[in-house]
């Protein structure tokens, strides 16, 4: 019996096994979206992560090949033990599979797409980093910036033909964008090379666009970051992406944010963390000292006898959560910094105080003395 380290295919989705097929399908949309290769380039775990869904979609989405997984796991008999035969994704390399995944996340043509040639396709979608300062990201913020997008051209108003003339159906495919080829006892669909898909050929293109039927233009778009953000979560901003195709919806616009580091404080969650220099008198006799935070300094009575990494915790002093009335905590890891530089009255008290120690005023020091003591009776 073959072994695999896969994960399940339900986990890789995120559904349960009673999932729908409605449910599945909007399961691998979301997840696909948030890893696709596009919006993460040059993240080798996003690819990996990307390639899982697609393996996790391929079968879970086929009636046939989801019930032999339900009932033999990866241990798929019709492939001799071996798993489902997942290789029609192709892989990165493999442009065909790719398109094919590209076209149904983010509305392109694909290059193995069977729609009609002049059927409504969605605009691409458009990815735009927006870094931020820590504050904005705690307390949110409204930012402008702008990007470029490829639009349709004002003179050909789409077409890519000269203003003046129209695009003439394809001679190859008919204008159906797509031509059979016969190999033995096969058929396979390919997309027309003569008109790369659009079922149009244009024999005077437009000037301005050079027969693309678009030309790049500089936008502004303004976006209000929601508080409590964090580095690397988007933003979707809903038809900001590029103009559809006959009649198509646009696509959409990802921000993705980054949050610049901040001197003070580090974040987990909801959570800031801090930590805190004080004196070794404060630690030793306590008392009150001010602690910042991101509204300010706020006073704080330091008990008696405090420990160099003891933490406190001030309630609701951390990041807001997206969307929600609840906040995290400030945790303040205090750190006693042992004097440098001392004088010589200073150093002549230190030794007496150390004089008079009886060993008693240190818990740990004599708990650690007590078991060397053990070790040598």
């Amino acid at each position: 019996m073959a072994t695999t380290n896969k994960r399940d295919y339900y986990e890789v989705l995120g559904v349960d096994k009673n999932a729908s097929q409605d449910d599945i399908k909007k399961a691998y949309r979301k997840k696909a979206k948030e890893c696709h290769p596009d919006l993460h380039p040059n993240d080798k775990e996003a690819e990996v992560r990307f390639r899982e869904l697609n393996e996790a979609n391929e079968v879970l989405s086929d009636p046939d090949k989801r019930a032999r997984y339900d009932q033999f796991g990866f241990n798929d008999p019709m492939n001799g033990g071996g798993g489902f035969d997942t290789s029609g994704f192709g892989g990165f390399g493999d442009m065909g599979g790719f398109s094919s995944i590209f076209d149904q996340l983010f509305g392109g043509a694909g290059m193995g797409s069977s729609r009609r040639a002049n059927a409504p396709q969605q605009g691409n979608d458009l990815r735009y980093d927006l870094r931020i300062t820590f504050e904005e990201a705690v307390f949110g913020c409204e930012k402008s910036f702008d990007f470029y997008r490829s639009e349709l051209c004002d003179d050909c108003h789409g077409s890519g033909a000269k203003p003046g003339t129209s695009p003439t159906t394809c001679p190859t495919c008919k204008g159906a964008g797509q031509v059979r080829v016969q190999g033995g006892f096969m058929t396979t669909i390919r997309t027309c090379q003569t008109c790369g898909g659009t079922g149009k050929v244009i024999k005077d293109r437009c000037p301005k666009c050079g027969g693309t039927g678009r030309v790049k233009r500089k936008r502004t778009a303004t976006v209000k970051v929601p508080a409590g953000i964090d580095n690397g979560q988007t933003i979707v901003m809903n038809g900001q992406g590029e103009p559809g195709l006959n009649g198509g919806p646009n696509g959409d616009l990802y921000i993705v944010i980054t949050v610049k580091p901040h001197k003070l404080f580090r974040r987990d969650g909801t959570n800031l963390y801090l930590d805190m220099p004080i004196s070794f008198p404060t630690a030793a006799l306590g008392g009150e000292i001010d602690i910042p935070t991101l509204k300010g300094a706020v006073k704080y009575t330091v008990p008696e006898g405090t420990q160099n990494g003891t933490e406190f915790r001030l309630r609701g002093k951390g990041v807001p959560q997206v969307r929600s009335s609840f906040t995290g905590d400030l945790i303040v890891r205090v750190r006693v910094e042992v004097p440098t530089r001392l004088t010589d009255k200073q150093k002549e008290l230190l030794r007496q105080f150390d004089e008079s120690s009886t060993g008693k005023e240190y818990k740990d020091r004599k708990t650690f003395l007590d078991k060397m003591k053990g070790l040598f009776n």
